[in-house]
């Protein structure tokens, strides 16, 4: 048995750098990648072009090698931190959650001049003891520093990827963290402790209980007839859209099982190569007349010269491979077939390593690539080679403290995704406005109920207007102010309150004139400029009354019976003439709202009165929405306590809600307001969201079209499949993007068998675009639900556990037992 430190190649870590017993220099880089399902056509075009352009920089002798880890992982939740119910319901849920975990490392090595090449049969390890070949020059070193910056710095120039270079204890490890040497020579994850298992090599590749097999694509005979940067993912397309992912994605992301996809490039003297091939082109030609084979031989390597010289192109080797293992034992028995499919989706033939294999693991060691066995590789072009390259990763966790918690769209795992203020910090959008649209049984409600829920658990104060009755079991789990209309317990309101500490300001007066002067006038009436004026005198008298007669509770009741009697005695004092305010014909108006008339309880509310400070508020209008009295003013009070949150609640985010708003919308007076709010709102904090079942709802009030749209930099899509057939006309009208058009109508067509969820598509300004999962934890689904039959369950258990948040929980617990049937019946 050969000892390991004889036949370790590596000779020392320094400078950032590995150096080899045969004198390679290696310097290796982390790779950040852009997330899967995310690029369009036209961007895996540019992001090959960049790899290309990268690599041709380099030097002849450079070995390329990027080698990509695919480990299998589960989501760990942080039980140490306080969480609500729901956000702890959701972390058990979550707990647990297999996903591959992805990371990405480039390594580019310097071979010394007159360096012996490796093969099958000549490798250091099959060797005793080696020494260095010869003595650096530190020039070299210095000459392939510049070489890797130039490359580095033409990546990170093409936006898609982010590289950072590995330092010594990265690299070797320290006492307490394994280095990446070492985790490749024992396949370790990235927070496993040091493990040293036995490595065996005979017949197999075994590292301690993890079976190994190695798959190679270094025969010409096994690789695709065709490559590109892209290839269509067909359970994603459709008749009128392809989606497209990269050509390599199959043995990246996208195979389910521990392994590492290895990708080498080795730079040689371009004008040998075509001298090497020349001689062997003319070897052909004398034999094509005995061999039929010889004379395709011959024809592919004269196509293969004609293009490099025309065409300029980087004649290369390459090598591409795929290390799979399994310390399942059931598990192993289904990695052939699960590479082999994988190999087939790029109509390539998985080839299974045997003989050859140890050299090929050897050479996968960071600084050994050098060492690779030459016989395994091919003769290509650089661009060909570049196909082969994984170019993704799986979607990353915003940094930001502020977001929602969607799914990865291809495991479910969950993602910190901020949509609000580190796109608006990138210069991404350039306001928070939002515009949902998602058709009946897509998930909208869901989706919006846990936004709501994200937004007020992060502190924001929320404002819904609603018709429908979608957020009663949200806004009651967190304490809110529901208001709605019934016969038995109609909607109040009291717009003259002033809370502790609140004063009679501008904005307070304009809201309370605008009201009334809108109880009193027709839509189409106006009033005259002498009758506004009465009214703001009127309001400043009853101010001052107020004041000296603190016993008088501040309501329209009260303000009514001051106009009656103290400002009617102003009135006669001849100060103001009876052609300039008709205080006659304004207290008939508005008696229906004053003590004893039919909507007296409108504006006299004594409960429900510092809407200020309470933070989750919902209008439900959907009693009221065709009312000709009662939905104007419900609509201007909800204006004035927006306006009052946005300018008084200074640093604290706010947002408004407006569902199902068509209704609304055809309303002159709140297609005004919205028009407001999606333009105003973004400069004090605040965040207008209109959700809508129709696009056509949005587009039917010519006010609100291009104020929404045009002012909602994040459009969040639901289900369309309906309109797949018309979607052209929705594009044109969204501003989508062809790669946006993909994404929207590839939602819910491969979603996984049994998983309970929908998609949901993201756009932000056009330029980050991406499809998550919407999953939730049972307690969050029957929080959300707008099932009649589960809603009443909900609130029967609710009424019997003296709770919604002790009901939710019990009959969640009986749904997970099974007992749920029983309990119906």
């Amino acid at each position: 048995m050969v000892e390991a430190a004889n036949i370790f190649p590596v000779y020392k870590v320094q400078h950032d750098c590995i150096q080899s017993m045969a004198g390679d220099l290696t310097i290796a880089f982390r790779v950040a990648l852009p997330e899967l399902f995310t690029l369009s056509e036209r961007d895996y075009d540019s992001y090959h072009k960049a790899w290309v352009k990268a690599i041709r920089v380099l030097p002849s002798g450079t070995v390329l090698h990027k080698q990509d880890w695919f480990l299998e992982s589960k989501f760990k939740a942080d039980f140490s931190l306080e969480h609500s119910f729901l956000s702890g319901a959701s972390e058990r849920f979550f707990n647990e959650r297999p996903f591959l975990d992805h990371e990405c490392y480039v390594f580019l090595t310097s071979r010394p001049a007159g360096r012996k090449l490796s093969s099958s049969a000549y490798s250091n390890i099959l060797r005793k003891g080696i020494v260095p070949s010869q003595v650096l020059d530190p020039a070299v070193f210095g000459a392939f520093l510049d070489y890797a910056g130039q490359f580095s710095r033409i990546l990170s120039d093409s936006g898609f990827v982010s590289l950072v270079r590995l330092t010594d204890d990265e690299l070797a490890g320290t006492a307490n963290k394994p280095g990446l040497l070492e985790r490749y020579c024992f396949l370790l994850g990235r927070d496993e402790m040091s493990v040293v298992s036995d490595i065996h090599l005979r017949d197999e590749i075994r590292v301690g209980d993890k079976r190994c097999e190695l798959y190679t694509l270094s025969d010409a005979e096994d690789l695709p007839g065709l490559c590109g940067p892209r290839i269509n993912y067909d359970k994603y397309s459709s008749d009128r859209s392809k989606f497209s992912i990269g050509f390599a994605s199959p043995l990246g992301s996208l195979l389910s099982c521990n392994h590492i996809y290895n990708q080498y490039v080795f730079i040689g003297d371009s004008q040998k190569t075509i001298k090497r091939l020349e001689a062997k082109k003319l070897r052909l030609q004398s034999l094509s007349a005995y061999s039929r084979e010889n004379a395709l031989s011959r024809d592919a390597t004269n196509d293969f010269l004609n293009e490099a010289v025309a065409s300029q192109r980087l004649p290369v080797k390459a090598h591409f491979n795929v290390l799979v293992w399994s310390d399942d034992k059931v598990k192993a028995l289904d990695l052939k077939n699960l590479v082999s499919s994988a190999m087939a989706g790029l109509d390539a033939v998985a080839k299974l390593e045997t003989d050859g294999q140890a050299q090929v693991w050897w050479a996968g060691l960071p600084g050994n690539e050098a060492d690779f066995p030459m016989n395994d590789t091919f003769d290509t072009f650089l661009e060909q080679a570049a196909c082969f390259f994984n170019l993704e990763t799986g979607y990353q966790s915003s940094l930001s403290p502020f977001g929602i918690r969607l799914g990865d769209r291809l495991t479910g795992k969950p993602v910190h995704v901020d949509i609000s203020d580190e796109p608006w910090e990138k210069g991404v959008i350039t306001n928070r406005a939002k515009l949902l649209i998602g058709p009946s049984g897509s998930g909208k409600s869901f989706a919006v109920n846990h936004m709501m829920r994200s937004y007020y658990e992060q502190g924001a104060h929320c404002i819904l207007v609603d018709i429908g009755h979608s957020y009663k079991g949200l806004c009651e789990l967190v304490g809110g102010y529901y208001f709605t209309y019934s016969e038995e317990d109609p909607i109040k309101f009291n717009p003259f309150f002033l809370s502790q500490g609140d004063v009679m300001d501008t904005e307070k007066k304009e809201s309370i004139k605008t009201l009334l002067l809108a109880l009193w006038k027709k839509d189409d009436e106006p009033y005259r400029r002498s009758e506004y004026v009465a009214i703001s005198n009127a309001l400043k008298l009853y101010y001052e009354h107020l004041s000296v007669r603190p016993d008088i509770f501040p309501c329209f009741n009260s303000f009514y019976e001051f106009l009656m009697s103290e400002y009617m005695q102003v009135l006669s004092d001849g100060k103001v003439k009876e052609k300039d305010f008709d205080i006659g014909n304004f207290l008939y108006v508005l008696n229906p709202y004053y003590r004893g008339g039919e909507f007296d309880y409108l504006l006299n509310a004594a409960k429900n009165l510092d809407m200020l400070t309470e933070r989750f508020i919902v209008f439900e209008l959907d009693n009221v929405k065709d009312h000709p009295i009662l939905f104007p003013v419900v609509t201007l009070i909800i204006m004035e306590m927006v306006i009052s949150k946005m300018r008084k609640l200074k640093g604290i985010r706010k947002v408004v809600l407006i569902e199902e708003c068509w209704k609304a919308i055809a309303k002159e007076g709140m297609a005004e307001y919205i028009r407001y709010l999606f333009k105003t709102m973004r400069k004090f904090f605040g965040e207008p969201i209109v959700v809508t079942q129709e696009i056509e709802d949005v587009i039917s009030s010519p006010i609100v079209k291009q104020a929404i749209i045009n002012n909602a930099d994040c459009k969040i899509l639901l289900d369309q499949s309906k309109y797949q057939n018309k979607f052209d006309q929705v594009q044109e009208l969204l501003g989508l993007t062809d790669k946006e058009k993909a994404l929207v109508l590839s939602m819910n067509k491969a979603n996984e068998v049994g998983g309970k969820y929908k998609e949901i598509f993201i756009s932000l300004g056009g330029q980050m675009s991406k499809v998550y999962r919407t999953e939730v934890s049972l307690e969050e689904y029957l929080a959300y639900t707008t099932e009649e039959r589960e809603k009443i369950r909900v609130q029967e258990y609710a009424a019997r556990y003296g709770s919604i948040q002790k009901g939710i929980s019990v009959l969640a617990g009986e749904m997970r037992a099974g007992n749920f049937s029983k309990s119906k019946t």
